[in-house]
C-alpha cells in the first residue's frame, strides 16, 4: 500500500582512527549474539515489482512510479550557521546528490544517493566538531520533479579541553616559538581543518627552526560525549638542533660540492633552516644546467651538524638560439648564437655569436661564468669585432672586455647591484667636420674601467607599481688619437612609481649625462651621448634627437638632459594602455641644461603575459626638427622603464 517516502534518522558514527570515546560504548564493537538492526531507508515498503502497484505516494500526496525515472533537486536545512565555514562547499565537491542533480533516476538510485550524502554529511558536521549531530532525509514532489531534502541537526558544539605537545619542550629555547605556530589551544572547537592546519605548520616550522630529523606525530583525539568535550594529543620528536655541515655531491657530471656551496645563501656552522634549503635547491635549477634535484639531510659527522647530499641530473648544456627584428634607425637585422654553457665547469660558458643586418654586422666570443665566487656574481669576458653604421657615425671595432658583476632578477629582485669593468678597443670612425660637413675618418684606442651601481626599490622587476629606483654610471676613459688624453662619463638615471588607484599606476623617469674632461670633437663619436628612440624620447628615431651637421645628421654630446611620465592603466582583462610624455635634449656643453628640449608624446598597448608585460608603443614628435619622422613604433618586452 502506499506510505511516505521517509527516511529513519541516520545517527552520527565516529571518525575511524581519528577519536576514541568516553561514556558510550564503541558503536564499532559487534555483539554476536544480537539480532541485526533493520537497515533505514526511505521509509518505503519496496515491493515485489512483478506484482507490486506501480505507483508510491511521496509525503506531500503525489504519487511517484517505483521504476520510472524522474529528475530531482536537493537542498540541506538545518546548517545555515555554518554557511561561513567550508562545510558546504565540501559537501558539493563530494556529494553523489550533486554530481546527478537534474539527471533522470528512479526512487531505488534517489534513494541510495540520499543514504550516502546523509552519511557525508554526518561525516562533515563531526570534522566541525558536532559529533552528535543527526540528518534525516525526505522526498516531496515540486511539479515535474522531486525535491530530497537534508534535515540536518548539528547537535552540542564540542571544544577542547585540553591540547598536549607531548616531547615539544626538548626543542628548548625554540619551544615557545614552536608551540606558537600550533595554533589549536585549549577551549577551541574540535575542528579538523583546524587540527591539520596546526599540525602542517608545526612540521614545516620544526624543521626551519633547525631540527631536520623532527617527527610529527599524527594527532589523536579522545571525545568525551558527556561533557561535550574532547582532549587532543600530538607527539613531538624534535630529534635535535642541528647546525649545517658539509655538502656532499655523488654524482660531479655538473659541478662539485665546493660550487653548491657557492651557491647556498648559508655557510657552515650556520642554524639549519629548510627556507635556505629549498632556496638551494631553486637556485640549482635556475643555473639551467640541471634538469632535476634532490636535496636529503644526512647525519653529519658531529651529533650537532646535518650534512646535505646533494643529487643532480644534468640538462642538455647546449643552446641554439636566432633572432630576426627591424629598428627604426636600426634597420633590420639577423642574430644567431650557440652556446655551450658548461664547457668549463664550474658554470662556465661559451658563445659564439654572430650579426648581420642592414646597419650592424658583428661576430663575437664570449666566456661568462655564472655564481663566480658568489650566488648571482657574473664574471664575464668577450672579444667581439663589429661594422655599425649609424647617422651620426660609421664605425670598425675591435673590442676586449671584461666585467664582474652582481645581477639581479625575476627569481630574486634584488634592492643593491653593482658592475665593475675594463675595455680596450681599437675603433676606426667616420663622421663630419661640424663646420664644413665635410666626411673625415679616425682611429681611437681607447682605455675605460667602467663601473654602476644600482638600487631597486621597486616591488616588480619588470612591471613595477609602486617604489623608486635610482642608477649611477662612470666610466674613467683613456683616448689615444693623436696625443693621449682623459675624459669621464657619467650617467644618472632615476625613476619612480606611484598606484593611483587599482587600476591605474604613474611612472616617471629622469636621465642626466655628462662628459667631462676633453672637448666633443675630441671624444670618439661612438662615446658621445646621443637621445632618441624606444628606450629615449619616444617619436623620435634612434639618436636622432640633438645637435647636428650640415648635412642634417647628429652629431651627439657631451651632456644629456631626458624625462619620461606616463599612465599605465589596466583596460580589461590582461591588456592595458599607457598615455605617455617625453621630453630631452643633447647639449655640447660638460654640463646637462633643462632647456631647449624636444617632445614627444604618444599611446602605447600593453598585454600582460605571465613572464612581463608586452610593449607597444606609438609616438609623435611635438616639436620635431628637419627631418623627424611623424610617427615611430617601438616593441619589446617589459615596462619602458
Amino acid at each position: 500500500m502506499p506510505v511516505a517516502a521517509r527516511a529513519q534518522d541516520v545517527p552520527a558514527t565516529p571518525a575511524p582512527d581519528v577519536s576514541q570515546q568516553q561514556g558510550v560504548p564503541d558503536p564499532g564493537a559487534l555483539d554476536p549474539t544480537s539480532p541485526l538492526d533493520p537497515l533505514p531507508d526511505l521509509g518505503v515498503d519496496w515491493p515485489d515489482l512483478a506484482t507490486a502497484p506501480e505507483a508510491v505516494a511521496t509525503e506531500n500526496g503525489g504519487q511517484t512510479d517505483v521504476a520510472s525515472e524522474t529528475r530531482y533537486h536537493y537542498q540541506i536545512t538545518g546548517v545555515d550557521n555554518l554557511a561561513g565555514s567550508t562545510l558546504q562547499k565540501r559537501f558539493t565537491e563530494l556529494s553523489t546528490l550533486k554530481d546527478n542533480e537534474g539527471e533522470p533516476a528512479n526512487l531505488a538510485q534517489i534513494d541510495r544517493r540520499a543514504r550516502e550524502d546523509s552519511k557525508l554529511l554526518v561525516e562533515l558536521l563531526r570534522a566541525r566538531g558536532y559529533y552528535d549531530a543527526r540528518v534525516d532525509t525526505s522526498v516531496d514532489r515540486q511539479g515535474d520533479a522531486l525535491m530530497v531534502t537534508l534535515h540536518a541537526d548539528p547537535g552540542t558544539l564540542y571544544h577542547l579541553s585540553d591540547v598536549t605537545l607531548a616531547g615539544l619542550n626538548q626543542a628548548g629555547e625554540q619551544a615557545p616559538a614552536l608551540r606558537s605556530a600550533f595554533a589549536v589551544k585549549q577551549g577551541d572547537p574540535v575542528d579538523a581543518d583546524a587540527i591539520a592546519a596546526g599540525e602542517a605548520a608545526l612540521r614545516t616550522e620544526i624543521v626551519d627552526k633547525g631540527f631536520p630529523f623532527a617527527k610529527v606525530g599524527d594527532p589523536k583525539l579522545v571525545v568525551d560525549h558527556d561533557s561535550a568535550t574532547a582532549t587532543l594529543t600530538v607527539q613531538v620528536d624534535p630529534g635535535g638542533n642541528r647546525r649545517f655541515g658539509k655538502i656532499i655531491t655523488p654524482n660531479t657530471d655538473v659541478f662539485g660540492a665546493d660550487h653548491v656551496q657557492e651557491i647556498a645563501r648559508f655557510h657552515p656552522g650556520d642554524r639549519y633552516d629548510q627556507t635556505d634549503v629549498d632556496d638551494l635547491r631553486r637556485a640549482i635549477i635556475q643555473t639551467s644546467l640541471v634538469s632535476s634535484v634532490r636535496i636529503q639531510p644526512v647525519e653529519g659527522s658531529t651529533p650537532d651538524t646535518v650534512d646535505l647530499n646533494v643529487t643532480m641530473t644534468p640538462a642538455p648544456p647546449r643552446t641554439i638560439a636566432g633572432e630576426l627584428g627591424y629598428g627604426t634607425g636600426e634597420g633590420a637585422r639577423a642574430e644567431v648564437s650557440w652556446t655551450h654553457r658548461n664547457l668549463f665547469p664550474p658554470e662556465g660558458a661559451l658563445t659564439l655569436r654572430g650579426v648581420l643586418g642592414t646597419k650592424e654586422q658583428l661576430g663575437s666570443v664570449i666566456f661568462r661564468r655564472n655564481n663566480f665566487h658568489g650566488r648571482d656574481r657574473v664574471l664575464t669576458l668577450q672579444a667581439s669585432a663589429a661594422h655599425t653604421q649609424r647617422n651620426a657615425y660609421d664605425a670598425n671595432t675591435l673590442q676586449l672586455a671584461g666585467t664582474l658583476e652582481r645581477q639581479t632578477n625575476i627569481f630574486f629582485q634584488k634592492a643593491w647591484t653593482w658592475s665593475v669593468g675594463a675595455e680596450l678597443l681599437a675603433s676606426d670612425e667616420r663622421d663630419v667636420i661640424v663646420s664644413t660637413g665635410q666626411p673625415r675618418r679616425r682611429t681611437y684606442f681607447i682605455g675605460a674601467l667602467p663601473t654602476s651601481l644600482d638600487y631597486d626599490g621597486s616591488d616588480d622587476l619588470l612591471n613595477p607599481t609602486r617604489g623608486f629606483r635610482l642608477g649611477a654610471r662612470v666610466s674613467p676613459e683613456l683616448s689615444l688619437s693623436g696625443q693621449v688624453f682623459g675624459y669621464t662619463r657619467v650617467q644618472i638615471d632615476g625613476s619612480a612609481y606611484q598606484p593611483v588607484s587599482d587600476t591605474v599606476v604613474l611612472a616617471e623617469r629622469v636621465r642626466l649625462g655628462t662628459i667631462f674632461g676633453a672637448p666633443r670633437d675630441a671624444v670618439a663619436p661612438s662615446r658621445r651621448f646621443y637621445a632618441g628612440g624606444g628606450a629615449s624620447v619616444r617619436g623620435y628615431g634612434y639618436q636622432d634627437i640633438g645637435p647636428r651637421d650640415p648635412n642634417n645628421d647628429p652629431i651627439g654630446g657631451r651632456s644629456l638632459t631626458e624625462f619620461s611620465i606616463e599612465a599605465r592603466v589596466k583596460a580589461f582583462g590582461n591588456f592595458g594602455v599607457v598615455p605617455f610624455l617625453d621630453g630631452g635634449n643633447i647639449y655640447t656643453s660638460p654640463l646637462p641644461k633643462l632647456s631647449g628640449f624636444r617632445y614627444g608624446a604618444g599611446l602605447g598597448v600593453r598585454y600582460y603575459s605571465s613572464f612581463g608585460p608586452i610593449r607597444v608603443d606609438v609616438g609623435t614628435p611635438l616639436n620635431p626638427q628637419p627631418g623627424d619622422p611623424r610617427i615611430a613604433v617601438y616593441v619589446s618586452l617589459g615596462q619602458a622603464f
